[in-house]
């Protein structure tokens, strides 16, 4: 079958949506499918492009509103298009409303992957989030042929989808590239580490990552022999710099910056501990948690609907409260004190992901929601 894939943003903008629609589009081409990605072009783009053998059509966006592209010209990229199905994702908003539009008029089947619920940090956010939920939302997820939701807690929970039955397919990752058999000593060379352990966050600096607690979780392990690092970038770095300078961290928190995709497995391999400390629904997975935990890493993720579904606590890694660095602090002092612990919950996870979130079974089981709305 011919797939298009409607992704707000995608490569060379990181995410885990992003990911997620890239190794996914890979996969279906694997299976024998053609596949192509529409999405939104920015700076220092291509129209059109190949990005790991995946085609990408980049439509010019009018502006971008609160992190989210208003792009018209996606319609007449859909309209124009041949394909069998259109598979959307969200949030950004407005874009998967163009996708269900174009699919009506071309009389197309629509799938939406509910990836996470909107939330804007402002004063005006939950009135705006309210009107679009009302209006282009509501119009989207009721006229989906078929909802995917990546956690069944997430989806149970979520204001914009819970009344729609949905098919519940996690994200995955690549567990031949992410492995316990990784190099790290590079990155840790590069880093300046000796006989440091190494706490990790990866991913972007915002806000809604709970990073602010990840710093101040740094500070109650002071006396420690514990690096913490943070890989991505972002525009809460500055109030990150900002804490680490007050409380006199600048020798404790490191920041990798941007990490080149091609190096990122071997950043798990210098890790002994990763840490997810989202605060927000606008996480509600955290694939970065299923990469360290196919690293053989044991990891510690907020207690928050979706997050909390990667992992058995106990099992696999341990669960930390929002917003709440002592606890945090406490919970990666468990697993330096108790290294057997911390090896066992690796070992686990590793097993677990290649028990569960494989691309190889994640692409076969949206493959049979695609099919089971074209067989009728």
């Amino acid at each position: 079958m011919k797939i298009a894939q409607l992704s707000p943003y995608f490569y060379p903008h990181l995410g885990g949506v992003e990911s997620h629609v890239l190794e996914l589009s890979k996969q279906l081409i694997n299976l024998g499918h053609e596949v192509f990605v529409v999405t939104t072009k920015l700076e220092d783009t291509e129209s059109e492009d190949v990005v790991e053998g995946v085609p990408v059509k980049r439509v010019e966006p009018l502006t971008i509103f609160l992190s989210t592209p208003i792009v018209p010209g996606v319609r007449d990229v859909l309209l124009k298009e041949d394909y069998d199905i259109l598979h959307s994702h969200s949030p950004p908003p407005l874009m998967s409303f163009l996708g269900v539009r174009s699919s009506q008029k071309k009389d197309v089947p629509f799938v939406l992957t509910y990836h996470c619920d909107l939330e804007i940090p402002n004063i005006f956010g939950p009135l705006i989030v309210n009107l679009y939920q009302q209006t282009f939302g509501t119009y989207t997820v009721s006229k989906a042929d078929k909802i995917i939701t990546t956690t069944t807690s997430y989806g149970a929970t979520s204001k914009a989808v819970w009344y729609r039955e949905a098919d519940i397919i996690p994200n995955a990752v690549d567990t031949e590239r992410f492995h316990p058999s990784n190099d790290g000593s590079e990155v840790r060379k590069k880093l300046g580490l000796n006989d440091e352990k190494l706490v990790t966050y990866v991913g972007r600096i915002v806000y809604h990552k709970g990073l602010e607690y990840f710093v101040r979780a740094a500070h109650h392990l002071k006396d420690e022999n514990v690096k913490f690092l943070l890989v991505g970038t972002g525009d809460f770095k500055s109030e990150l710099e900002n804490i680490i300078e007050r409380n006199g961290l600048e020798n404790k928190v490191m920041f990798a910056g941007r990490v080149p995709n091609e190096d990122l497995q071997n950043y798990y391999a210098a890790t002994d501990i990763f840490v997810l400390p989202s605060v927000s629904r606008l996480e509600a997975f955290g694939i970065v948690a299923l990469e360290a935990m196919a690293s053989g890493v044991p990891v510690i993720v907020s207690d928050i609907p979706g997050v909390r579904d990667v992992i058995v606590e106990g099992k696999h890694g341990l669960l930390t409260e929002p917003m709440n660095s002592e606890d945090l602090a406490g919970k990666i002092r468990t697993l330096l004190e108790n290294p057997d612990m911390a090896e066992s919950m690796g070992k686990n996870g590793r097993e677990r992901v290649k028990e569960k979130f494989t691309w190889k079974k994640v692409a076969n089981r949206i493959e049979q929601a695609y099919k089971s709305i074209l067989n009728g």
